[in-house]
């Protein structure tokens, strides 16, 4: 290993071992502020108790040629030059004091590549400069910078070679020019300047073609110009024309009719450069058509066909006429003038167009249009079924035909020198008349087409029904020629009108009992009505009468009254139930229905009937007969002063009041339901059972029911007394003795029943086991002899004295279970 590369690796393990003081005592950092191709300046951190620093540039790839500079112990920026371009330096910066060095950083920049040099700058656009220089070594890109001299304008441009150019700049200006090339660590100094001047403006050129054979140019003066050059040539040709001047315009003649010229004008400035050129392309116009030639158009539209040759360098063509119509094309050598005047003659001449303007007209041509059609057509009808097609004469017309077509499809023809024709016009139809008028040139337009209507015919088969009682149906076979039908129904006192389209017609709202003369008249917006048409007799049904009074007869039968003001009518009283419908029959005001059951709803209503037809049902009432009383009636005694009466539904009954009823007082219930509970009964009373079924409109129906008797009273007193020989006696107190009583002792484990005598109160039980609670109950018994099972308990505690019967006590008493 030779002594070169022993010093780099003694550098860079020294290197190394300095970063890591560096990192480890973090005592100072440097950083690169800028770089030029010769230069570097760094930026350090100060240290406390340096006295100086010393920057150190070693080229990387030379390390034995390093360069220094020291600097005062308040300085933290300093600079090193005399550095090689485009070369990557190791930057260490030496913090000391008198002696030693206290701290030590390193960082690594490339210095920019070397300075370019500008070879030549040129414009050619009024804008823009065009720079060529050198490219140098490790150069990314370059700055062209472009400046003007009082210093008013300043651009800096990227580029990444040489031959690039500046724009936006000012014409006949002169720009300073510098070049600085650019890498990573930096742009170099800029280049020697290069003073360039922009060339002048271009002359913004306008053309027109005042002929076929000529072009005028014309521009406006540009600032610093002395002279201008134009050069024109033909499209497709090689040949031009140049021509210097110092106006500001000029007329190139005897050139090609309908031909595209391009023309380049060039400003001069007073130094004799060339300034910048613009070029704009012109075409001439183009010559004036020949063999224009002028037809009638087929067909019975009033137009001409125009045509004409080609001509060169034409975009479209128009062909006018001396009456100021025209028309264009700019595919075919023709067009058609439709919207001409009748009966004159005219002449048209074509015009050739481009953009550069219009050709001179062609030579006229002359010609004849058609007579105009006739201005005044009218119908007359002399009598019915004959008419005649009348109009004024026309000038230039050598005859006449008149054409009168039905709305059918059929047509007349008639041929005529005169200015009238007669045809046939049945009544229902419509016929347009058309008169056209002839010349040698051709027929004239259709002149006014008429619309004349014939009266419509009366139509036939006409029906007149009755569909409901004040409403007539009529209907009929419609009728030619009828756009309305006008119905008309009147009797002595009104007139009733109706119009439609359809051949039907409904009638309402009439007089009932009236007879009516309905007539049918078809009508046309034209002509109006057909009054001669027949009528037709027809007589509503009979008004409804009006119910004034109902009233029930008996429990199954109703008298109803009413009023009507018809003539030799029957009438009908209905009442219609759920389940049943009755009826009665009367030429009067009054009639009874029977057979009414009771409970039942019935709507009532009455009609009319004659041989016109039926009315319409009078108002209805509603009829509601009494309820009828329930099947079934039970009373069961509850408790000795409540009972519980139950009755099966009866029908039409909505509530009911149910009444028991004695000497002693009442008991009264009013419900929905079908039953009723009723207290403040008396024991032992004969009582009157009666019911009130009464329905939702408060009708009202009494019905009785076999009597009732409450139960006898319980008896009171009710006592336990101890007796010899293991015997208890039961005693009570009676409200009377003709009911037999019964007395029960429950217990735990055993049950007495002892039946006294009648009338006694008292009865005794033998045998009792001591040591229970025994429960009392003293009940009479009914006449059927069946136990009253509500009368209440007392509760007795009987204790033992060795095997006998001890005290008994009364433990208190309770309500039946």
């Amino acid at each position: 290993m030779g002594p070169k590369y022993l010093r780099l690796l003694k550098y860079m393990l020294l290197s190394i071992g300095l970063c890591k003081i560096c990192a480890a005592q973090n005592d100072i950092t440097v950083s690169v502020f800028t770089v030029t191709s010769k230069s570097m300046t760094v930026r350090w951190t100060g240290h406390s108790g340096a006295s100086s620093y010393k920057v150190t540039a070693t080229p990387k790839n030379y390390p034995d040629t390093p360069v220094f500079k020291q600097f005062s112990g308040n300085t933290v920026m300093g600079s090193v030059n005399s550095l090689m371009p485009n070369t990557v330096y190791t930057m260490r910066v030496d913090a000391m004091d008198s002696v030693n060095v206290l701290s030590s950083a390193v960082t690594e920049e490339i210095t920019a590549p070397e300075v370019p040099t500008i070879h030549q700058a040129y414009s050619k656009q009024s804008d823009s400069i065009t720079v060529e220089f050198g490219e140098v070594s490790g150069a990314s890109s370059y700055i062209l910078r472009a400046q003007t001299l009082d210093g008013e304008f300043f651009s800096e441009t990227e580029v990444n070679k040489s031959n690039r150019t500046v724009i936006n700049l000012q014409p006949y200006t002169v720009y300073s020019l510098n070049v600085m090339s650019v890498n990573t660590g930096g742009r170099s100094q800029p280049s020697l300047p290069v003073l360039t001047r922009t060339v002048v403006e271009s002359p913004a050129l306008n053309t027109t073609s005042p002929s076929n054979d000529t072009i005028h140019v014309s521009w406006e003066p540009v600032e610093h110009a002395v002279l201008y050059s134009l050069c024109i040539i033909m499209e497709g040709s090689e040949t031009r024309v140049k021509l210097n001047t110092t106006d500001t315009a000029h007329t190139f003649t005897d050139l090609e009719p309908g031909t595209t010229y391009c023309i380049k004008g060039t400003a001069w400035d007073s130094d004799g450069n060339m300034g910048e050129d613009r070029t704009i392309c012109q075409i001439t116009r183009p010559t004036s058509p020949l063999e224009v030639a002028v037809s009638l158009t087929p067909g019975r539209t009033l137009g001409m066909a125009v045509s004409w040759s080609e001509v060169r360098g034409a975009d479209v063509y128009l062909a006018s006429t001396s009456t100021y119509q025209n028309c264009s094309s700019n595919v075919e050598n023709y067009c058609l003038i439709t919207s001409l005047y009748c009966g004159q003659n005219l002449s048209v001449t074509v015009t050739a167009h481009n953009q550069a303007g219009p050709s001179s007209p062609s030579q006229p041509e002359e010609f004849i249009t058609f007579p105009c059609p006739p201005e005044s057509v009218w119908v007359e009808e002399a009598e019915a079924g004959m008419c005649s097609v009348m109009w004024g004469d026309v000038d230039f017309a050598d005859f006449y035909i008149a054409y009168v077509k039905r709305d059918d499809g059929s047509e007349e023809r008639c041929n005529t020198t005169d200015t009238v024709c007669h045809f046939r016009c049945l009544c229902g139809f419509t016929f347009f008349p058309t008169v056209f008028a002839y010349n040698q040139a051709g027929p004239s337009l259709p002149g006014p087409v008429l619309n004349y209507t014939t009266i419509p015919c009366c139509p036939e088969d006409v029906t007149v029904s009755l569909v409901s009682t004040e409403t007539l149906d009529i209907t009929w076979l419609a009728v030619r020629g009828a756009e309305l039908y006008e119905t008309i129904a009147a009797d002595q006192r009104d007139v009733i009108h109706c119009n439609d389209t359809a051949p039907v017609c409904a009638l309402s709202d009439l007089s009932c009992n009236s007879r009516y003369s309905v007539v049918v008249r078809p009508c046309s917006e034209i002509r109006g009505c057909n009054n001669t048409c027949r009528a037709h007799t027809q007589e509503t049904a009979p008004c409804a009468p009006e119910i004034l009074n109902i009233t029930q007869t008996s429990g199954s039968g109703v008298l109803v009254q009413w009023s009507a003001a018809n003539t030799e009518a029957n009438y009908t009283v209905s009442a219609v139930g759920h389940t049943k419908s009755l009826s009665c029959h009367s030429t009067g005001t009054a009639c009874e229905i029977t057979g009414l059951p009771c409970g039942a709803t019935y709507e009532l209503s009455a009609y009319a009937r004659t041989t016109a037809g039926r009315s319409l049902p009078s108002y209805s009432h509603t009829l509601e007969t009494e309820p009828c009383c329930p099947k079934s009636l039970t009373v069961e005694q509850v408790t000795q002063a409540t009972t519980q009466v139950s009755w099966s539904a009866a029908t039409g009954a909505r509530s009911y009041v149910t009444s028991l009823t004695s000497p002693k007082g009442q008991a009264k219930c009013h419900t929905m339901d079908m039953h009723c509970t009723m207290g403040c009964i008396t024991c032992g009373t004969n009582y009157t059972v009666t019911l009130e079924a009464i329905s939702k409109t408060g009708h009202k129906r009494e019905c009785s029911y076999l009597g009732f008797s409450s139960s006898a009273c319980c008896p009171s007193s009710v006592k336990l007394y101890r007796m010899a020989n293991n015997t208890l006696r039961v005693y009570w107190r009676s409200s009377d003795s003709l009911h037999n009583h019964l007395a029960d002792l429950y217990g735990t484990s055993s049950n007495y029943t002892c039946t006294p005598p009648m009338g006694s109160n008292y009865c005794d039980v033998s045998e009792i086991v001591c040591g229970e609670v025994y429960t009392v109950v003293v009940a009479p018994l009914a006449q059927d002899g069946t136990k009253i099972t509500f009368c209440p308990r007392r509760m007795y505690s009987v204790s033992c004295s060795g095997n006998t019967l001890g005290m008994v006590i009364y433990r208190g008493k309770r309500s039946v279970d």
